[in-house]
């Protein structure tokens, strides 16, 4: 069961380090950047959070 979960928690870090990709080279996100000098929020925190996320569930999996 604790495999399943961290199996979920890897694959749903791995949806957020993608998606957050896509965020990072969105163009909102190369505009805001621009003006800005730092790319958007959301694309951060979603690249942040995919990699904790990708990490934990790595972590989980390769426990005994």
């Amino acid at each position: 069961m604790k495999k399943a979960i961290s199996a979920g928690i890897f694959i749903a870090g791995l949806l957020l380090l993608y998606f957050g990709y896509q965020e990072y080279q969105s163009i909102s996100s190369e505009v805001e950047e621009f003006f800005t000098g730092s790319p958007s929020n959301r694309a951060l925190w979603m690249l942040i959070g995919g990699a904790a996320a990708s990490i934990a569930g790595l972590v989980g999996l390769l426990r005994n």
